[in-house]
């Protein structure tokens, strides 16, 4: 096979897996020079240099969203630019996917011969050179704002796939629809998915938090005034309904709306306008309107707390997002994409097989938004890049901090614990071993500071997160002195 042309300027993706020198060596003797990337950001920095790469080249771990994502950067570059992946042997059904997808080859992630390179960057050629300048786009892959490409969502575990699919097909139809689910679990990422996807997409996408503001600002948000309707309304002003005119209105924790602005809902609902608050002109509408809930609205309905017409008008279709810990499938590649979203720097990430063990097997009672704080956590503590369990600090069962800064940082502040002590530990379950070295990395601070502000300090924790702990530790058993 001839030796094909160094692609000076290819861009390498992988956020699962560093490009070590050797590898780099590898791939220049097939003739591939690579920039290597950590997020999607600088990837779309990357593509909007004056100089095109030839070819992106992108590690999927087991995340097809990543490729669909990163294939949505490459078209929105309108350059005939190939995209290669990278896949474990085992995932041939994710191969395929990408295959299907828009790549133009995958390779075995462990396959680092001189010949598979040479054919993937055949193949790339080929691609590249039969693409035309300009790319054809669909409403799915664009922000219905802007055009720009939109953010891709991680569907990967058989649940999430299944809700997708379902999510998709209700899309289709103009009709309201109720999404339940537990607080962070992602019901505005579904709500998002519901407006790409139908026939709206073009139009815009407005959210509101019910919850979040009193009774007479959400009646003006959402339906508007009129000039002069009430003091200080020098203008009048078109509310979210409008704003939201041929696309989607999402109500977040609808659950929250009170009972007076239910009646106004529904009728607004019933009879497709609205009109203005202090005006008599009805406004037509055409919205589709999307609710979201973490309530049993059913309870709330025999409470008196939701009006039951309303219900039966807003879940003309219902869907249910799963918790994070029903479909641990999605937990590595949010891992990943969250890794991506949140570097600052040109840095690879890793998180070890044992972190990832960890992660699989905790119950994420905060769902997706508790793992971002997780993941946040973890990429402050990790001091190399590569996350382990050391820097998993769990909002129930706090072992990062208390155990790295401790016995890594400051280890003058942890007490060496007693035979007997190690040999408890050794004995006991994860978690209780977790809260002895918290107990033990405590109490060393306390007694080495003049007060708790100055032990907080030495823990790297806050003064009131210190308190917190004091008191938890407190109620589990004696054995702390909390004088300092």
């Amino acid at each position: 096979m001839p030796l094909p042309s160094v692609f000076s300027n290819a861009l390498w993706l992988d956020p699962f897996r560093p490009l070590s020198a050797a590898n780099r060596t590898q791939l220049a003797e097939a003739g591939l020079e690579v920039q290597t990337l950590s997020t999607l950001d600088e990837l779309q920095s990357a593509l909007s240099a004056s100089m095109p790469p030839a070819v992106v080249i992108l590690g999927l771990g087991s995340d097809i969203e990543l490729f669909q994502d990163t294939l949505a950067r490459v078209q929105a570059a309108n350059r005939p630019i190939a995209v290669v992946c990278r896949t474990e042997r085992r995932q041939l059904e994710l191969a395929v996917q990408a295959l299907h997808g828009g790549a133009c080859h995958v390779l075995a992630a462990d396959d680092w011969s001189v010949d598979a390179w040479r054919l993937a960057l055949e193949r790339a050629n080929q691609t590249s050179a039969a693409k035309p300048s300009t790319q054809t786009h669909t409403a799915r892959n664009l922000s219905p704002n802007t055009g720009a490409a939109v953010r891709s969502v991680v569907f990967v575990d058989p649940v999430s796939r299944n809700l997708l699919a379902l999510a998709q097909r209700v899309a289709q139809a103009p009709v309201a629809v109720l999404v339940e689910g537990p607080t962070g679990s992602g019901k505005e990422v579904l709500a998002r998915v519901l407006h790409e996807s139908s026939a709206a997409a073009n139009g815009p996408f407005i959210g509101l938090n019910c919850a979040a503001l009193p009774e007479h600002m959400i009646e003006d948000m959402l339906f508007g005034h009129e000039k002069g309707a009430f003091t200080g309304a020098v203008k009048e002003h078109r509310g979210l309904f409008e704003q939201a005119q041929g696309g989607t209105l999402f109500l977040d924790e609808i659950g929250e709306l009170p009972l007076a602005l239910q009646a106004k809902l529904l009728r607004v609902l019933q009879e497709h306008s609205l009109v203005r608050l202090g005006g008599e002109r009805a406004v037509a509408l055409n919205v589709r309107v999307v609710a979201a809930t973490n309530k049993n609205l059913r309870e709330q309905i025999v409470q008196r707390q939701f009006r039951e017409d309303l219900y039966f008008r807003l879940s003309t279709f219902k869907l249910r997002v799963p918790a994070l810990a029903e479909r641990s499938g999605d937990i590595l590649p949010l891992v990943a994409r969250l890794l991506g979203r949140h570097v600052r720097s040109n840095q690879t990430w890793t998180v070890s097989e044992d972190a990832q063990r960890a992660l699989l097997s905790y119950a994420w009672p905060g769902n997706v938004r508790e793992l971002e704080n997780i993941i946040q956590r973890a990429m402050v503590l990790c001091p190399d890049s590569r996350i382990d369990t050391q820097h998993l600090m769990f909002d129930d069962a706090p072992t990062s901090f208390l155990l790295s800064i401790g016995a890594e940082s400051r280890p003058d502040l942890v007490a060496a614990p007693t035979p007997v002590a190690a040999q408890a530990l050794a004995a006991s379950p994860l978690h209780a071993a977790v809260k002895h070295s918290e107990h033990h990395a405590i109490r060393a601070a306390l007694e080495a500071s003049r007060n708790r502000e100055e032990a907080a300090q030495k823990l790297g924790i806050s003064p009131r997160t210190l308190r917190y702990k004091l008191a938890r530790l407190r109620d589990a058993g004696p054995g702390l002195s909390t004088h300092s």
